[in-house]
Parts: structure tokens; C-alpha cells; sequence
């Protein structure tokens, strides 16, 4: 009996707290529903004239503070390890409860609405923002960033970003963490393969293309992605090339030569920024209120969000500047970092901070204001699932269209960096080619770093794009792609001695450079370049292709090749575009957007450097030279060659004398002087001959891509404008100063460029 009266005692109180358990759920769904009825009301609303930050606060004054922070956090799928892994097996409990507002590291139509779904359970019912690094591409993969910024072709990168966030979108997400507009000088560091290269008023102008072609004109849009510009900044400065490593220079510099493509950026209205690894001004930029506040969200009025990078609010405990996680969280949301990619720093600390009154809620209300509006502005409080569209996600990526915009981005990619003996194009006198090296049947390699979903099966690789043409080809290893270490060299030569033509592969592997990929050494291996010069022993042609993701050391083959091509990372379409440039069925144009050493120790080397008391003198001492190795580059920027010629005439400049605030306008004449169509990048160069600063000895202030046929002369304008003309002094303002100038214009060839020049008044 006694057992019998505990059961059922047992089962009363037991069914009673059943009851209570779903009487207040009922009480929560009641509560839900009648939030979401509110929010609802606001959009509804709002489609009849609210704004999205009218949206945004009508949703942000329903929310808890522990929601609002929840939309500051970000943490990671596990479809992709992009950093230091964090295992957390709570992600869709933080989903579920309004904890998470941003996951990176997902795609696919599936998946995303799988994770969107449960974000939908929480109370508030706030879509997730979904991101991913689509770098160059999502499934069909595009030349890497700086490969294509060797087209100085605007409309091609922009047309890349374009196709890429198509892609993107269709496989459900939202955000790319791109593009990089750090300037990069430095070739040991990895990640100048995402940038565009060393000049700032051409990666600021890349910059802006490349936000354009995500965004689009509305981000609303089935085709659009909202873009990220990194890292600020600086982070291109890194010390010794090392990545996450130390940044350390003046204001003027940075200022002058690192901040313009950021703040092209942000004019072209990218909707996010992502703060740097690095510190400026001895302070970690996660946690700079100078470059927040002060520059991006003070003078630049930027109304987006920005996101840390990968761990680094809680990586300022690393850099000794934040005492824990919590003063992390301090530093980083008092500084302007409104979201904190991965850390947990914020959701674990700020809610604590602010009542405690040592972060005022109104720092977190800015926040969350910022990243709501982008919300807003995608769609997905109109449809959280609008970008999980399977039937799209099957029919867009690698569509033919898209597929052929890749292989016109890569042909243009391509630098024709030597071309003795008219070894290229081929004649129709080559029959059979001896394909040398293993990069020639590497697919997985031509896709090079930051990949997202692009995938080997579908990379076309050298040997088929030339077989593709009816040529016979021989191929042969030559050396092992792993160790570098020679393989049946005899038979390679055998290969050569049989055929017309000797095309060689050589260089990195497609995983070489990008991030955490910092090197010593950029010489290519001694095997490579000896097999080079064991081919050219046959006396029969070698054509060279030089592959990788910075520039790379080959003075040897510099001097053993009859033709080089600098062919990079070409994405999906390498080795169709590569056939096209050596077949001649397209004539390279492409220049170099950074300069290629001659030695490491020239590292960093970039051609827009300051003069100096005692500027180099070849031949002579004390003068800022070496006395071991040369102080020249093996090419530098801007070259590039072409199968034709071109030749430059009567440069000329409107007046001798301007007033300040008058534009400049320059003309000179290009005459194809060759025998065969083609296009040519003229460029001008910019140089103050006087001023309160001290200043580069040339910089880019112009460049124009033209198509002229055999023969055909066309006259080139330039205007010179206060944008052009002008710099930041020492009190980091803009100004336009008196005194004289000296333009330069020409194309690949810094020793043919024609000059003249003129002076600035008051």
C-alpha cells in the first residue's frame, strides 16, 4: 500500500509540473507571437516608406539586452576551418535562444535553411546573417585577386565579383569576407594573393570594383552578397612579411599609402569592414578607437557594421593590451568593433559590463542598429529563406556564362614577362608540344587559395586546354610536385628533342600562398630551374610558365627561357585561358600590380619609393644601394609585354601653369607598331618635384586599357584633378601644394615613358 501511495503521489506532482512546463510554453509562444506581430507591424510598415534603420529600431526597442548582444556574436559552422578551431557543440542551442546573429563557414541551400530554421525558433525570430570567404570565386573559381589585378581591367573585376556573389547567393549565403584592400609590398607575405598589390590608387579603384560586383545596385537582390572590406588596416605592413605580425609606421604613410583603397571602399558603400590581426600605432586594431571611431565611423561617416577578424577580440589578451576576456570585450565594443567573429568574448562578458555601468548600453543599441540594417537591407526579415533556394543553387554555379567570364578574367591575367626568338605565339608550324611538369596536370593547384567550393573536377588543366586544340603533346613530369626533386629528367629531354616546342611548368603550389602561408625564401626550387636549363639544351624553344600567388626569384630561367608567362592562379579555366594566350589566340595584356625581387634582399621593393639625400647612382658609393646584389628589380611594376609593339608620341600638357583646384589635362598618342591586334595599359605616373613632405619618385595617377588594331593610332586624355594632385602633410590633411610637377606616360617599359611638365599656383 505504502508503495502504491508514493506512485501515485509521484505521479500527481509529476503531472502537475507537466501541466506548468506547458503552460508556459503556451505563455512564451503567446509572448512570441505577439512580438512578432510587432515586428511584422514595423516592416509592414516600413513598406510603406520606413527606412531599414527606421526598421531596425522599431525591432531593436523590442529586444532584451542579452538578445541585442546575442546579434554581436558570431561563431563558426563546421563545414570549414578558416582559424584556430573552437569545439562548441552548442551552436543551434545559441541558434534556438537569440544568442548567435551571424554564422560563417556554411553553405548550401540545405544547410542554410537548416541553421536559419533555428534561428527562427527563438523569441524574436531575427534572421541569421550566413558568411563565407568567397575570395575569387564560389564553385566556378576565377583567377586569385592579385592575378587579376594584373588585367588593370576594372569592368573584369568587377564582373568577377559580380559572378562570384551570383554563385554565392544561389548556395545560400549572404556575406563574403571581401574584398582584401591591403596594400601588399611585400612578397613573403601569403596574403598579397588576395589583394590587388603595392600601389594604393590602383587597389583603391580595385577596392571599389570589387565591392560593386558583389553588391550590385540593390542587396536585396536574388544575385547580390553584402561585402567585407579587410583588414584595417595596415595589416599589409606586417613586419618581415609574417602574418598576425606587428605593424609600425608613421601616420604619414599610412595615411598617404596604405588608408586609400579602405576608404575607396567605404565610398563605394561596402556594407562591412573587418578589423585587422595587427596593432597601429601600438594599439591592436580590434580595439582602435582612432580607426573606428575616429577615421572610419567619424570622418568617413560609414554606416555599416564591423566584424573583428577571426578570434581577435580575444586575441588582445595575446597582445598584453586587454587583461582578460572581459576587458577584451571592453576595449573592442568601446572602440567600434560591433561584432565579434568567433571569440565568445562579448557574449560572455558584455551583458556583466554593461550593468555593471562600465559600458554604456548605448555602444551595444549602435551596434546592433548597424547590423539590423543589413539585415533589413538583404531581405531576410521579408524572407529569412530567400537565399535557400535549392532549384538555384542547382542551376547557377559553373553556368556557361559564368564559366566563360573566368576564362576572359584569366586569359587577361596572364603577363608575358619575356619573349625572345618570337617563341610566342606559336606558328602554325607547331604541331606537337613536350609538356613539362606536373603543374601542367594539376587541377587542384590551378584553384589556388581561398577556394570556398571550387572544386578539381572541374579545373581544365594546361595538357587539356592544349589537347583541346588538336596538338599533340608529350608530356613528361620532370620533377615531383611534392619534394621538388628530379624525375627521369632524360626522359623530359627525350620529350623536347621529339617536339616543336617546349612548354615547362614551374613555381608554388596552389597552397603556398594565402593566409598563415608566410615564406623566407621566394626562389623557386633549384630542380625546376635546372630542368629548365637541361631543356634549353636541346636547342628547341622553351616556353616557360611560371605559376603561384606572389611574385616568385627565377633568375635563372629569366635568362635560359626564350618566353616566360607569368600565369599565377587561374581558377576553373586555367588551362583553356593558358591555350589561349600561347596559341595566340589571345594576346596578353596584363601587367605586374607588384614588382618581382631580383634577390630577397630587396624585400620589401616596390616602385613608388621616396627619394633619399643620396638616391642610387649605378657604379657609384654612398649612394642607397648594395654592393652584393643588384639594386634594380627583375621586373617591376606595371611591365608586361604584348606579341605586338606599341609605340608613345607628342605627350603633351594643356598649359605650363595651373592654379590649385584647376584640372591638369594630358594627352599622348599610342600607335600599335606591330602586326597583330592588341591591347595596351597606358599608364602615368605623377611626380612632385618640391614639397613640405618628402615624397615617392613616381606614383600611378592614371592608366587607360585600349584596343588598338595593327597600325592604328589613338590619342589617350588624362585629367589631373586635386585627387591626383594632392597628399596628406604632417598634420594628416589633404593638400594641394605650388610648385612643379613632372608627368610620365608609357606603357610596361619604365625606361621608354615620355615626360613633361608643369606648375601648380596659388
Amino acid at each position: 500500500m505504502r508503495k502504491l501511495l508514493i506512485l501515485g503521489l509521484l505521479l500527481i506532482f509529476g503531472q502537475a509540473g507537466v501541466v506548468q512546463k506547458i503552460e508556459a510554453q503556451k505563455r512564451g509562444a503567446r509572448r512570441t507571437v505577439a512580438v512578432q506581430k510587432e515586428i511584422q507591424s514595423g516592416v509592414a510598415s516600413g513598406k510603406a516608406g520606413k527606412t531599414a534603420a527606421q526598421k531596425a529600431d522599431s525591432v531593436l526597442a523590442l529586444m532584451t539586452l542579452r538578445e541585442k548582444i546575442g546579434q554581436m556574436n558570431q561563431f563558426s559552422g563546421i563545414e570549414y576551418n578558416t582559424g584556430p578551431w573552437q569545439k562548441d557543440t552548442s551552436l543551434f542551442r545559441q541558434l534556438s535562444s537569440g544568442e548567435l546573429g551571424s554564422i560563417l563557414n556554411v553553405s548550401g541551400a540545405e544547410k542554410t535553411r537548416y541553421y536559419q530554421e533555428a534561428a527562427m525558433r527563438s523569441r524574436m525570430r531575427i534572421p541569421i546573417m550566413i558568411g563565407l570567404d568567397v575570395i575569387h570565386g564560389m564553385k566556378t573559381i576565377f583567377p586569385i585577386p592579385l592575378a587579376e589585378a594584373a588585367s588593370f581591367d576594372l569592368e573584369a573585376i568587377r564582373r568577377s565579383a559580380a559572378c562570384a556573389a551570383e554563385e554565392a547567393a544561389a548556395c545560400g549565403v549572404h556575406w563574403t569576407f571581401a574584398p582584401m584592400a591591403d596594400v601588399g609590398r611585400d612578397a613573403r607575405w601569403g596574403r598579397v594573393m588576395e589583394g590587388a598589390g603595392e600601389d594604393p590608387y590602383y587597389g583603391a579603384l580595385v577596392a571599389a570594383a570589387r565591392v560593386k560586383g558583389f553588391q550590385g545596385d540593390d542587396l536585396s537582390a536574388p544575385n547580390t552578397v553584402l561585402a567585407c572590406a579587410k583588414h584595417f588596416a595596415g595589416y599589409g605592413a606586417s613586419q618581415a612579411g609574417r602574418d598576425y605580425n606587428n605593424v609600425d609606421m608613421s601616420m604619414c604613410e599610412f595615411y598617404n599609402f596604405y588608408l586609400p583603397p579602405y576608404k575607396a571602399a567605404a565610398e563605394a558603400g561596402a556594407g562591412t569592414f573587418m578589423n585587422a590581426f595587427n596593432d597601429l600605432n601600438c594599439v591592436p586594431c580590434t580595439g582602435n578607437e582612432f580607426l573606428l571611431r575616429k577615421i572610419l565611423k567619424g570622418d568617413w561617416n560609414f554606416g555599416g557594421f564591423v566584424v573583428s577578424d577571426w578570434c581577435s577580440v580575444a586575441e588582445m589578451i595575446q597582445h598584453r593590451y586587454a587583461k582578460d576576456a572581459k576587458d577584451a570585450a571592453r576595449l573592442a565594443v568601446t572602440a567600434g568593433c560591433d561584432m565579434d567573429m568567433v571569440s565568445r568574448c562579448y557574449v560572455s562578458s558584455l551583458e556583466e559590463l554593461v550593468k555593471e555601468g562600465v559600458v554604456d548600453e548605448k555602444l551595444i543599441d549602435d551596434a546592433v542598429r548597424r547590423i539590423l540594417i543589413k539585415k533589413f537591407e538583404l531581405g531576410l526579415f521579408d524572407d529569412p529563406y530567400r537565399y535557400c533556394n535549392q532549384e538555384r543553387e542547382k542551376n547557377v554555379p559553373l553556368r556557361a556564362d559564368i564559366r566563360q567570364a573566368a576564362r576572359e578574367g584569366a586569359r587577361k591575367s596572364i603577363v608575358l614577362l619575356k619573349n625572345e626568338h618570337e617563341a610566342l605565339p606559336f606558328t602554325s608550324k607547331v604541331k606537337s608540344v613536350a609538356l613539362i611538369g606536373p603543374l601542367n596536370r594539376s587541377k587542384s593547384d590551378m584553384l589556388g587559395s581561398w577556394c570556398a567550393e571550387g572544386r578539381p573536377d572541374p579545373v581544365v588543366t594546361v595538357e587539356e586546354g592544349l589537347k583541346a586544340r588538336g596538338l599533340k603533346v608529350r608530356y613528361s613530369e620532370g620533377y615531383d610536385l611534392k619534394t621538388n626533386e628530379p624525375v627521369n629528367t632524360a626522359d623530359a629531354v627525350a620529350a623536347a628533342r621529339e617536339c616543336d616546342i617546349v612548354v615547362v611548368a614551374v613555381g608554388e603550389r596552389g597552397g603556398d600562398s594565402g593566409e598563415a602561408r608566410s615564406r623566407g625564401r621566394l626562389d623557386l626550387p633549384d630542380a625546376q630551374q635546372e630542368l629548365v636549363r637541361a631543356l634549353k639544351a636541346t636547342g628547341k624553344p622553351v616556353v616557360t610558365l611560371v605559376m603561384g600567388g606572389r611574385p616568385l626569384i627565377f633568375n635563372d630561367i629569366r635568362e635560359t627561357s626564350d618566353a616566360i608567362l607569368m600565369c599565377w592562379w587561374l581558377g576553373t579555366e586555367a588551362g583553356n585561358a593558358i591555350a589561349d594566350v600561347l596559341a595566340g589566340d589571345y594576346n596578353p595584356s596584363g601587367k605586374l600590380p607588384m614588382t618581382f625581387p631580383a634577390h630577397i634582399a630587396q624585400i620589401p621593393i616596390y616602385y613608388n619609393y621616396k627619394s633619399t639625400g643620396r638616391p642610387y647612382i649605378p657604379g657609384s658609393p654612398y649612394t642607397t644601394g648594395y654592393t652584393d646584389i643588384p639594386f634594380e628589380p627583375a621586373y617591376p611594376f606595371g611591365y608586361g609585354l604584348s606579341y605586338t609593339t606599341f609605340a608613345y608620341s607628342d605627350l603633351q600638357v594643356e598649359e605650363d601653369m595651373f592654379r590649385i583646384g584647376e584640372p591638369v589635362k594630358v594627352t599622348v598618342t599610342v600607335t600599335n607598331t606591330g602586326d597583330r591586334a592588341g591591347e595596351e595599359v597606358v599608364q602615368l605616373y605623377l611626380r612632385d618635384e618640391f614639397a613640405s613632405i618628402t615624397r615617392p619618385v613616381r606614383e600611378l595617377k592614371g592608366f587607360r586599357k585600349i584596343m588598338l588594331e595593327s597600325g592604328e593610332s589613338q590619342q589617350v586624355t588624362f585629367t589631373l584633378t586635386p585627387a591626383e594632385l594632392g597628399f596628406y602633410n604632417t598634420a594628416l590633411k589633404w593638400t594641394v601644394e605650388p610648385g612643379d610637377f613632372t608627368v610620365m606616360v608609357g606603357g610596361g617599359d619604365s625606361e621608354k615613358r615620355l615626360q613633361a611638365g608643369f606648375r601648380m599656383t596659388d
